[in-house]
């Protein structure tokens, strides 16, 4: 792999011009597609297969009407002792919802007055106003008619809230947290690198890779359905990865350029062709594990993870093909000012990473059995862990969804937000028989203790499907809720002996299905994670235990993340300065993405400090001695990605949207755990235990496997001229 990498960028060199035309092309092409063919983010998380899922298509097709988008409007009277029966403010809310009647697309509005949904008090009320469409092709202008059609209400002194599938709010990104990510990363760019040249490259190239990747994502949005959240990831990875990749082969050249006699095209073949391979390895790990996450059979986690995979393979792309073109642009202006003196011993190089390195190696045993308590410590709380969907109750405090939630819980309880819909197929039964059937239904799910109320049934224009409002005691993210949902799908046999179906659907029954089948997929995917982890580390580093202590540190680091944020979302922790509105049970899939994200991640510090290790073993075959000369050479510039890393994902915690929010705390949190407990003192600490037996592998396997040069062996001797160069380059 080095040698093949040092010949491609030598040719990169040569035709350094076009191979940069030829990335802004591809921008501008993507680009121009995107904004001209994009289509529209599908936010609704739907599972192939479920109950609920199952209901939701039957209404598609036999009840289209109760299938459509729908916005509830909350009205409350103000703190004057009026209610919402006084005349003036009825008056008031009927134009309004008069108004709205006449959007286009809307098929149905009801009215409080007439549908009863005043609360007993008559200080809160709701409307619900039905579109034809489902929430993903509602438009914004749908939307905001909607909030225009409501000033009459707001003008005669009422509060007015929305909520609802069609009011739902856009991911958003590029707030003045993520920009501050971006600049902490700028700073430890430019006191890593010591340039504000060589800094400011790995920006550009990272803003290329994730402009293109988040501009094929929206383009791809006219063909396929995507979700906020997946461009999001999108931004979050390229943005990292595409810094990070650049930061190991700029450093690794600039690490170059300062010994003496040292050739500029020859530092940049060589810091493409060791730290660049490394590159390509750790990338196609992030690709391979992001990738897997198909393997849950979930289509939107799927695409989510092709999309965020796609965007990890253009930083590697551009990290082996951009970043040497520019370096080769800027020439001698990364030089080094002041190169290291001839009389300087080696061993002085990576000072700091050199006693840190010793410092590990002298004490193993305590840095192993004091890293490792900590990490099962951070993941006692995910012992506890709840799966689930965020509802309006973790949106902000100051957005009218929340306020909704509060208004609505507040006049008709806390399990209104969480109301189910009992759809009932009634197809297979007698016409005669339909009717009661129902009605007896209707007082079966009444009967439950967890009900707290049962609407009347509505049935379609056909009489086949009927669709009962059920409105729990408890509200979206209590464990009794869930309990209820399975309580009431337990007993639905009975109803199938009477030739009906009955179907547990709406938000919750949706987001408890969604978690039960991210659930059951877990196993499987973490088992893929880690076997692949183990076959790769195996082949690249020609050992059976680096690989074994690669995984199990990998498993410590996701289980403290997990815990952490448990612990911050689930036990509501930290709620103030993170800004989270309501503790909240952990996003369904955040634990998937978490396991998929961060087996990449990890294995990129892995590759970057084990290959430096082997490096120096292959050499000198003292192992002790290789662990600390790893440490020497690759430990700052591995804690200056991890900052990288963390602070860009750190950037998103404080975005709105509740998922965002939760992926970039764990991201965040995962990355430090990983990169300065792991990567930084168990691995040094195990590597310095194991000692030779470390680099062992049994001579069959050996055999068996392809070998894979990262730390450039098969490279042509430095001080080698541009003609003996190519042809040893072009070697395998």
């Amino acid at each position: 792999m080095a040698s093949r990498l040092y010949a491609w960028a030598l040719w990169v060199i040569r035709r350094r011009g076009r191979v940069t035309a030829g990335w802004l092309l591809v921008l501008a092409v993507v680009g121009g597609l995107a904004l001209s063919l994009s289509g529209r983010s599908n936010d609704e998380f739907t599972v192939p297969g479920v109950e609920s899922q199952q209901a939701q298509d039957l209404l598609k097709e036999e009840f289209p009407q109760a299938s459509g988008a729908v916005a509830r409007v909350v009205f409350a009277s103000p703190d004057d002792g009026g209610k919402l029966t006084d005349p003036g403010y009825a008056k008031a809310v009927s134009a309004g919802l008069k108004k709205a009647a006449e959007i286009s697309g809307v098929t149905a509005v009801t009215d409080p007055a007439q549908t009863h949904t005043v609360s007993a008090s008559g200080t809160v009320a709701y409307a619900d106003v039905t579109f034809d469409v489902p929430p993903s092709d509602l438009s914004e202008q749908a939307r905001s008619e909607v909030r225009s059609a409501m000033d009459s209400a707001r003008e005669a002194g009422l509060e007015v809230e929305f909520g609802g599938t069609a009011m739902a709010p856009r991911t958003e990104i590029g707030g003045i947290p993520e920009v501050i990510g971006v600049v902490i990363a700028l700073i430890v760019l430019a006191v890593t690198l010591g340039s504000l040249i060589a800094a400011g490259l790995p920006l550009v190239t990272a803003v290329i890779g994730v402009g293109i990747g988040v501009l094929g994502v929206l383009f791809l949005t006219r063909f396929v359905d995507l979700s906020g959240t997946a461009t999001v990831l999108a931004v979050m990875l390229g943005l990292a990865v595409g810094i990070d990749y650049a930061l190991f082969i700029i450093a690794r050249h600039r690490e170059q350029l300062a010994e003496p006699g040292s050739d500029l095209d020859d530092s940049i073949a060589r810091a493409v062709a060791t730290a660049g391979s490394a590159v390509v390895f750790a990338g196609a790990t992030v690709v391979i594990a992001l990738a897997a996450l198909a393997a849950t059979g979930i289509p939107f986690l799927t695409a989510m993870g092709l999309a965020a995979a796609a965007t990890v393979l253009l930083a590697v792309l551009i990290a082996v093909s951009l970043v040497p073109a520019l370096l080769s642009f800027a020439g001698e202006r990364l030089r080094p000012r002041r190169p290291a003196r001839p009389e300087r011993p080696a061993r002085e190089a990576g000072a700091w990473g050199r006693r840190w390195g010793s410092a590990v190696a002298a004490r193993p045993v305590v840095v192993l059995v004091t890293g490792v308590i900590a990490l099962l410590a951070l993941a006692v709380p995910a012992l506890d862990m709840r799966l689930g969907l965020p509802s309006n109750a973790a949106r902000p405090t100051d957005s009218t969804q929340h306020k909704s939630y509060d208004l609505l819980t507040e006049g008709f309880g806390p399990g209104f937000n969480a109301a189910l819909a009992a759809v009932v197929d009634v197809r297979e039964v007698p016409d005669d028989r339909r009717q009661t059937t129902v009605t007896a239904l209707r007082a079966k799910l009444a009967e439950d203790r967890g009900v707290a109320a049962v609407a009347q049934p509505v049935a379609n224009a056909h009489g086949t499907v009927y669709v009962i409002g059920v409105v729990p005691r408890t509200g979206p993210d209590d464990q009794a809720t869930t309990d209820l949902v399975h309580r009431l799908r337990d007993n639905a046999p009975a109803v199938g002996k009477t030739g009906a179906t009955l179907y547990l659907a709406g938000t919750t029954a949706a987001a408890i299905d969604v978690s039960g089948k991210l659930a059951g997929a877990l196993p499987l995917f973490v088992a893929i994670i880690v076997v692949l982890a183990f076959i790769l580390l195996t082949a690249a580093f020609r050992s059976l235990l680096i690989p074994l202590k690669a995984v199990l540190g990998f498993l410590l680091s996701v289980a403290a993340a997990t815990g952490a944020s448990v612990w911050v979302f689930q036990d509501g922790h930290l709620n103030g300065p993170l800004s989270v509105a309501s503790a909240a049970p952990v996003t369904c899939f955040l634990p998937v993405l978490l396991i998929g994200v961060l087996f990449g991640l990890a294995m990129d510090y892995e590759v970057f400090l084990v290959s430096r290790m082997r490096e120096h073993h292959e050499h000198t075959g003292e192992a002790k001695e290789a662990v600390v000369a790893g440490m020497a050479r690759s430990g700052r510039v591995v804690c200056a990605a991890a900052l990288i890393m963390t602070a860009v994902f750190a950037g998103f915690i404080f975005n709105d949207d509740p998922i965002i929010k939760s992926i970039g705390f764990s991201l965040a949190i995962g990355v430090a755990i990983d990169a300065f407990i792991v990567r930084m003192a168990l691995v040094p600490a195990a590597m310095a235990l194991l000692g030779r037996h470390a680099w062992k592998l049994p001579a069959w396997l050996d055999r068996l496997l392809p070998h894979i040069d990262i730390e450039g062996a098969g490279l042509p001797p430095r001080g080698a001229t541009s003609a003996d160069r190519t042809p040893e380059a072009s070697a395998v």
